[in-house]
């Protein structure tokens, strides 16, 4: 294995603690006329390797809670942590991917892309930075295009440019905001699939944010359930049993219908977990 590659997969796994804690956390922001309460004591924790999705309908606060947990915006009740230490700015051990591809600087290269965050926060010097970049490209399928230019590329392949600059930094958590929204449909389940072949090979933590119930179940192995605005926790699902060669399948499609229920049914019973097949599953009122 990799030198590297070995020392990002030890640093996620050498705690059998939760890595990230979410306690209480209320989250506003304001408009002209008032403040908005966007998530609503929200608590979930994250391990280790864990493929863990945020998900709920446009407007239960999900994409928000990423930020908060990024550093970027701060609680106005309850506690973020990582690894024990509260969250309260942005840092490297939180990397984010956001939806938008054409964030990479045009008139840098793929490897120049990928090398930008490793130089400029002093992480490596250049001769590693560029040895890490071209270790991440070749992880992501890119390593032939190492000296292209955003431009030449699909939507796609800088989707794969944005996930290999993230795990250049080799971060603690990896948080992707509706990374594949914008893709059409066959670049989007190509994504999906590049990305959970990566994960068995880094095995880095990922908290994943979808509005998509097909998407969670195929990335995500635990699945946190927020209800439509202000987002609070309606319940949360281990899923590790479906994959891509799951989708149409039709245990899938029933679990599927069931999340629809539970996101959106407020009337849901407890005795909903049995009906959908899961022998771990908190349902929160």
């Amino acid at each position: 294995m990799n030198a590297c590659l070995q020392g990002h997969a030890a640093s996620n796994l050498a705690t059998d603690t939760a890595l990230l804690s979410v306690e209480n956390v209320c989250l506003e922001y304001r408009t002209p006329q008032r403040v908005v309460r966007a998530t609503h004591q929200v608590s979930f924790e994250v391990d280790p390797a864990d493929r863990f999705v945020l998900l709920g309908p446009s407007g239960c606060g999900k994409s928000t809670l990423l930020k908060a947990i990024g550093g970027f915006i701060a609680p106005c009740e309850g506690q973020i942590r990582l690894q024990g230490q509260i969250v309260s700015a942005p840092g490297p051990d939180r990397i984010v991917v956001f939806q938008e591809f054409d964030q990479l600087p045009p008139w840098k290269t793929v490897k120049q892309n990928v090398m930008f965050a490793l130089l400029a926060s002093g992480t490596l010097r250049r001769r590693e930075a560029e040895e890490r970049a071209l270790h991440y490209l070749d992880k992501v399928g890119l390593a032939a295009f190492a000296d292209a230019y955003p431009h030449t590329l699909s939507g796609g392949m800088k989707a794969r440019v944005a996930i290999a600059r993230a795990l250049a930094m080799q971060p603690k958590i990896l948080l992707m905001d509706e990374p594949f929204a914008a893709l059409d449909a066959l670049t989007r389940r190509k994504m999906q699939e590049e990305l959970l072949l990566l994960w068995e090979e880094v095995r880095f933590t990922l908290l994943f944010v979808t509005h998509s119930i097909e998407e969670a179940l195929v990335v995500g192995n635990r699945i946190l359930l927020l209800s439509p605005h202000p987002g609070r926790v309606r319940a949360e699902i281990h899923s590790h049993q479906y994959d891509l060669h799951s989708l149409g399948g039709g245990a899938f499609q029933h679990t599927a219908r069931r999340i629809h229920s539970l996101l959106f049914d407020q009337s849901q019973s407890p005795d909903a977990k049995h009906e959908l097949g899961f022998a771990d599953i908190r349902i929160a009122y």
